[in-house]
């Protein structure tokens, strides 16, 4: 296995884990849904879906990926609109 494709899994793996543990803490009540951190967590999340899906010809995967990032962009700048 090369480098590269080691540092894509990588990625991939810390992607499904971030996704996973909001999603865990969301389901738990510790994480409000429209916090800014729940969605900097889905987004970064998101991203190393993206890069790993993207990387591996998984282009739905990485689609529903680009959805679910713009998606929590579009929260954290609604977020942000109200409290400005």
């Amino acid at each position: 296995m090369t480098t590269t494709r080691i540092v894509i899994e990588t990625i991939g793996w810390s992607g499904m884990a971030l996704i996973l543990a909001a999603y865990i803490l969301l389901s738990m009540g510790r994480m409000d849904g429209r916090s800014r951190a729940y969605q900097w967590i889905n987004v970064v999340g998101a991203i190393c879906f993206i890069l790993n899906s993207g990387y591996n010809g998984a282009i739905p995967s990485a689609t529903l990926n680009v959805a679910w990032a713009v998606i929590g962009l579009y929260t954290l700048w609604r977020v942000r609109q109200r409290t400005a």
